[in-house]
């Protein structure tokens, strides 16, 4: 049975977790994940009841009721760094003895809901469009801090040709990877959405060819020859974050996860939304619904 010592398994003098100071039974089995912090209250003002709330840094923590469903919603801030913090957290709140420091025998599989704003590589796809991601592409190198990750011919063949793609656009030597999403939640959750292929860029500029003072190497070649590279019936759809490193944490330690974009911006047209506010509340309410109904 491994045993997890303090350095390694840090808990807070009142037994929570270091990071996000929750305590085992303090979550759901389905937890939504937002970005900004001031989204989970758009979320949970629709809740019957709340029964915790917890803040500490970008992370705010509230569990209670939906329609008699028990769920969490949590902000984990911005980048796949905030998204190896609250995920290995999380996993150790459902899988962790505390009082023991000792794994679990029997393991607990959350449903991971993300909630998330995007930008698409598509002029298809229009701003205010939703989509999900079938696939994450991590830009940039937290899933290689990891052993023992496997990937299929499927998620082999992507991640050659984004490699590919980055050669040509003079970024060399970035170590990407590619993670799938839950099919069992897209299924459920994203029926009539979008399916998509979603780079989780390191930043939010330059990596995804954002340029101010300081030009990013993406030029529009690159968006060029995104746009046109699919992947059977998938296309490379969008940038954002955080969904690969989600979905490369989620498939390690056998939970399921799903990334629900809004596509507030469109790279191709250089357009941007002017009803996103609106946009992602009638989102979280489609999601919510969903979820109830269908989970």
């Amino acid at each position: 049975m491994t045993f997890f010592p303090s350095s390694e398994l840090i808990l807070n003098s009142d037994g929570s977790i270091y990071h996000l100071g929750l305590k085992p039974g303090e979550i759901a089995d389905t937890i939504i994940t937002v970005g900004d912090p001031n989204r989970v209250d758009m979320l949970t003002k629709h809740f019957d009841n709340i029964e915790l709330k917890r803040s500490v840094r970008e992370f705010v923590t509230h569990t209670g009721t939906y329609k008699g469903k028990r769920l969490t919603v949590i902000s984990t801030g911005i980048g796949t760094d905030n998204i190896d913090i609250v995920f290995n957290e999380l996993d150790a709140l459902a899988n962790i003895d505390f009082e023991s420091r000792t794994e679990k025998e029997k393991h607990s599989s959350l449903n991971f809901i993300r909630i998330g704003t995007s930008g698409a590589l598509q002029e298809y796809l229009d701003v205010d469009t939703v989509l999900a991601s079938a696939y994450g592409i991590d830009l940039g190198p937290l899933q290689h801090f990891y052993a023992d990750i496997d990937q299929d011919a499927e998620e082999k063949k992507i991640n050659e040709q984004i490699q590919s793609l980055l050669n040509d656009a003079g970024i060399n030597d970035v170590p990407t990877s590619v993670s799938k999403g839950s099919q069992t939640l897209i299924a459920a959750l994203a029926e009539t959405y979008h399916k998509g292929i979603t780079l989780t860029a390191p930043g939010f500029y330059g990596p995804q060819g954002r340029s101010l003072r300081a030009k990013s190497k993406l030029q529009d070649a690159f968006f060029n020859a995104a746009a046109n590279t699919a992947f059977g019936s998938l296309q490379l759809t969008n940038f954002e974050m955080e969904t690969a490193g989600i979905y490369s944490i989620a498939n390690m330690l056998g939970h399921e996860a799903i990334s629900i974009n809004l596509l507030l911006a469109n790279r191709q047209l250089k357009k941007f939304s002017n009803r996103a506010q609106e946009g992602m509340e009638n989102l979280v309410v489609e999601v919510l619904e969903n979820i109830v109904n269908k989970l």
